[in-house]
């Protein structure tokens, strides 16, 4: 049987192909640029915008990671259908199991992935994880620089998960039995807010690091620039809605990664022990 990741450059699809390799299953994976990948898997080119180019990455191929991408999504499953795919996992978002995101662009992006695959007839498992802690990663620069983070709502909770539990969780449901039809919410084991996580990335890599709180205006500024062209105004006004609703109560937490894995999940604190070089060298 031979799994291929997609999104495999990605932290979570590197880490995906890590446990696969290491739990003993085939894997093959794709890229856009197969030969700048540095993955130890069979890397063939294809893109997610383009799901024609899958058409040899899915030779004979069983089961799917797949990388939320709405634009060439409902090709890709229909692709996976005829070639006889019968699983794919997707990577979704917390922001597809709550009606309180509204018409956010992330829950409607997340959902149009997830409708797409269902609507393939191939089974399918969802992975809602929380936030992301390699989000932080985006502060990386300006603590290695000037000692320093940036941030608009400091006090913004978060419910951080760790990619390597998001993708022992992909891998378990890819090699295991039972896990057809699910949708899985993923999260960290605490919530905290966002002063805390550079404090606790502070004490990782032994460096006192200053908290500049911007305003909204600053804020946007800062996403525009971060997001380029997907950075609608829609999409900044929805960001800080969404900051402003996790200032105002902790995050979503739920039990799941312990409950399939049989052990807690990572804190954000073991997260940054695992990553502290990337906020050094």
């Amino acid at each position: 049987m031979t799994i291929l990741v997609t999104g495999a450059t990605g932290n979570v699809g590197r880490s995906v192909i890590t446990q696969l390799l290491e739990a003993g299953a085939s894997v093959r994976a794709t890229s856009r640029n197969p030969r700048s990948a540095d993955l130890s898997v069979d890397v063939r080119a294809a893109d997610l915008e383009k799901p024609e180019s899958f058409g040899e990455a899915l030779e004979d191929v069983e089961k799917v990671f797949l990388f939320p991408n709405p634009a060439g999504a409902h090709g890709f499953a229909e692709l996976a259908k005829a070639k006889g795919v019968k699983h794919i996992v997707v990577l979704s978002s917390q922001a597809a199991a709550h009606e309180s995101y509204g018409d956010s662009p992330v829950r409607t992006m997340h959902l149009a992935v997830e409708a797409a695959v269902e609507r393939s007839g191939i089974d399918w498992t969802f992975l809602r994880p929380g936030g992301f802690a390699t989000n932080t990663l985006a502060w990386a620069h300006t603590i290695k620089q000037e000692g320093l983070v940036r941030l608009p709502f400091p006090d913004a909770n978060v419910n951080s998960i760790h990619e390597a539990d998001i993708a022992a969780v992909a891998v378990k449901a890819l090699l295991e039995d039972g896990h057809v039809g699910a949708a899985y919410e993923l999260t960290g084991p605490e919530s905290i807010p966002e002063r805390r996580q550079v404090e606790l990335i502070g004490a990782a890599i032994g460096r006192e690091i200053k908290l500049v709180e911007l305003g909204v205006a600053e804020a946007k500024a800062q996403w525009a620039a971060h997001f380029g062209d997907f950075a609608d105004e829609k999409l900044l006004d929805s960001m800080v809605q969404m900051y402003e609703q996790a200032t105002a109560r902790p995050a979503d937490l739920t039990t799941v990664v312990q409950d399939l894995l049989g052990r807690p999940a990572r804190t954000f604190a073991e997260w940054a022990t695992d990553h502290k070089t990337d906020f050094t060298a």
